[in-house]
């Protein structure tokens, strides 16, 4: 009995070995895949890809990853630019080593975090929880210092449970933001320094750039702007899918990995609470400030999800076919791409995968 448990360990190891084995990572730079074709990239689908993203698109830098490997790119996937909402998901990652270690309890509610605005919360609004900011289900529908949100679609103050409606208002990001560099007693530009851009070896980060921002006479609780290169977008797309492991090192707890891209809000939810969701493209769902691509019926989406931002920002990840793609939309060059325009290049990116 012993002689076949030892096999079965051991087979198992060699499995497990294999598989770390066969992942590859970038180091100081990307490599690019050799022969694509025989992974299933047609060069001929490629390049029509690439036509639609320099005809029909406002797209000025783009990166498609397959295995940690580049299989294509277009415009200047270098440049730091403003990633404008993509920010949220940024900070997704960054909430998960204090939520492991105890630093940041996720239950706590704004009394008892001592949270207060320029105009006050009411009693109801005090009762939700950082889990609820989070997730978009505050029930506050506070202005925040910046827009870009779907405050429109709000209910009345006081009207609803914290917990109990979807509403996607950047106050609630916002005071996220707040609550972690309080918590934690750290800046959030110092801790993706730490967390993410020295581990994953960034490119192209500059420290010097991150600035905050905001109208603090609508709101004390500014909003926590980060500029990022698209290459190195598609490295924290890679970690997400390595489920936060880089290189033999858990960078993101995996628990919380799992956690952030749990269902919290259904894209049939969502849609109703933000009926202008039903024209995106793509149904989607949402988790801890990321987007969940839902009711899909092509296997090359199933699981997929996003990190998404105003003008063209986006990181998707596509688990089921081993890809991550990122692209951006500088607006210094007065370019900005709809979220319809978006959803299409999420789709069209992996129309052209057949798996070899």
């Amino acid at each position: 009995m012993y002689k076949v448990l030892w096999m079965i360990y051991s087979f198992c190891f060699l499995l497990l070995s294999c598989e770390s084995k066969a992942q590859i990572y970038p180091g100081n730079t990307w490599s690019s895949m050799e022969n694509r074709e025989a992974m299933g990239w047609p060069n001929t689908a490629c390049s029509e890809f690439t036509r639609f993203i320099a005809d029909s698109t406002n797209i000025t830098g783009l990166v498609l990853v397959h295995k940690g490997q580049i299989v294509m790119e277009y415009g200047n996937i270098s440049e730091n630019s403003y990633i404008a909402s993509c920010r949220k998901s940024v900070l997704a990652l960054l909430y998960g080593k204090y939520v492991d270690n105890g630093m940041i309890d996720l239950d706590m509610t704004l009394e008892d975090l001592k949270i207060n605005d320029v105009n006050k919360l009411l009693p109801i609004e005090k009762r939700a929880t950082i889990k609820d900011l989070i997730s978009a289900r505050s029930g506050v529908y506070l202005r925040a210092s910046n827009g870009g949100d779907f405050r429109r679609f709000a209910p009345e103050r006081g009207s609803v449970e914290p917990g109990s409606h979807w509403l996607y208002n950047n106050w609630d990001f916002n005071v996220a933001g707040y609550i972690f560099e309080q918590e934690t007693q750290s800046n959030i530009y110092d801790e993706i320094n730490s967390q993410l851009a020295l581990p994953l070896q960034m490119q192209d980060w500059d420290r010097g750039l991150q600035k905050k921002s905001g109208n603090k006479e609508l709101s004390k609780f500014p909003a926590y702007h980060m500029w990022f290169s698209t290459r190195d977008m598609a490295r924290m797309g890679l970690l997400m899918l390595r489920n936060g492991k880089w290189k033999g090192k858990q960078i993101i707890p995996k628990d919380w990995v799992h956690e952030v891209l749990k269902q919290r809000t259904s894209y049939s939810e969502a849609q109703k609470s933000v009926p202008l969701l039903k024209k995106d493209g793509l149904d989607l769902g949402y988790g801890y400030m990321w987007w969940l691509i839902e009711n899909t019926t092509d296997p090359r989406l199933k699981n997929a999800y996003s990190a998404q931002g105003a003008l063209g920002q986006n990181i998707t990840v596509y688990p089921e076919i081993d890809v991550v793609l990122a692209f951006k939309t500088n607006s210094i060059y007065r370019r900005r791409n709809s979220i319809q325009t978006q959803m299409k290049v999420i789709r069209k990116a992996v129309e052209i995968y057949n798996a070899p």
